[in-house]
């Protein structure tokens, strides 16, 4: 299929973050030099991500029903007849969707494709429920858009061609942030340290969704740990969501907490620029590339749980994982506190990772992919 003025091509969200608006901007604008219409259709977030405060704005997109079911774990959220002249129509895969994976199962003109982690490789040993049907839905998919290449080789492994996977290079807008992080002036910083009277103070910051898998118990407990190390100790999270409460009665009774609830663009780089290393002990996804653009080590364990933007971090390269246990992850952190020579070597290796993965790569990528799957359908 030759791509003209009547190809169109629809992405379906469970919901719209804030962090993918620069990328269906600059998508959009790809495929329109290629006569191809981009439509993105999206819902709304459920009670707890709504906490979040994290929701994109695209004057173009189009808004889903959704509705929340058992317990929020399902999301029902009809598309069909919404994009029955879309030739293509690129589902995201996620844990919660119902109504979007169940709509690759009727026999019908092979015209989905699926954008994701690829198959789970915890799977191969014990397959859940939702594993072994993404599984039975791989093949039904017209192409795959992976996170990450680790994602593209799990996919291969189960026998989905290579020619019909495109990995995405999973990314956020850096160059955005670069620009961002080097507007920020020294003065801003020592006034935003007085501020949060972390003048002398060894610093480690929490950036991301308040929520359980992120082991926010756990990194409390490191932090009182790696205060009998280092006296002058003091950690910050920047973030909302579901814990939030949790968060704030700590903050109330602990001197070398600082909450400073949901941070985002000049003042995300801005306490970007006030700490001297991040860490995330639970889940990581792609806000590893905050740290990474910033130039500052991440320290996390090999913990279950994270997104496949984990292959991004080389241990003792541009950041380290610890094993799972509360000894390790406080030895790592204590390390790095101490030692600025080997904190600047993992953050330089950090930022270099990190101006590879742009919006205008990734952007690119999915390009070349629709396309790809448009020429298949022909």
């Amino acid at each position: 299929m030759s791509p003209d003025a009547r190809t169109e091509v629809a992405i379906v969200l469970r919901r719209l973050p804030e962090y993918r608006v620069p990328l269906f901007r600059a998508l959009r604008t790809l495929l329109e030099a290629d006569g191809v219409r981009l439509r993105v259709l999206h819902g709304e977030p459920n009670a707890q991500e709504a906490r979040a405060d994290d929701e994109g704005r695209l004057d173009w997109a189009e808004r889903l029903g959704t509705r929340y079911l058992w317990r929020q774990r399902l999301c029902w959220q009809p598309f069909a007849r919404r994009t029955r002249k879309s030739q293509l129509v690129v589902i995201q895969q996620e844990d919660e969707p119902g109504y979007n994976l169940w709509s690759l199962l009727p026999a019908r003109p092979r015209r989905f494709a699926l954008w994701g982690r690829g198959v789970d490789e915890a799977g191969s040993i014990a397959p859940t429920a939702r594993q072994r049907f993404t599984r039975a839905l791989a093949e039904k998919a017209l192409w795959w858009f992976t996170s990450t290449e680790g994602g593209a080789d799990l996919l291969r492994r189960e026998g989905f061609s290579r020619d019909r996977i495109t990995y995405l290079e999973n990314a956020i807008d850096t160059v955005a942030l670069t620009e961002l992080l080097q507007a920020v002036t020294t003065a801003q910083i020592d006034i935003g340290r007085r501020r949060l009277g972390l003048k002398g103070a060894r610093v480690a910051l929490f950036l991301g969704t308040l929520k359980e898998e992120k082991r926010l118990p756990f990194l409390l407990s490191a932090a009182e740990q790696v205060l009998h190390h280092v006296p002058g100790f003091r950690l910050l999270i920047a973030g909302d969501g579901p814990l939030r409460p949790y968060v704030e009665e700590a903050a109330s009774s602990r001197p070398w907490l600082r909450y400073l609830g949901h941070q985002a663009r000049f003042e995300k780089a801005l306490v970007l620029r006030q700490c001297e290393l991040m860490v995330s002990p639970g889940g990581v996804g792609v806000g590893i590339l905050d740290a990474f653009t910033a130039g500052i080590p991440l320290v996390t364990t090999n913990c279950p749980g994270h997104g496949p933007e984990i292959a991004y971090l080389r241990s003792g390269e541009n950041g380290l994982m610890t094993e799972n246990s509360m000894e390790a992850f406080v030895r790592a952190v204590v390390a790095l506190l101490q030692y600025e020579d080997e904190r600047r070597r993992l953050g330089v290796n950090a930022q270099h990772v990190a101006s590879h993965f742009t919006i205008e790569n990734m952007a690119q990528r999915f390009r070349n992919g629709i396309l790809g799957a448009l020429r298949l359908r022909s």
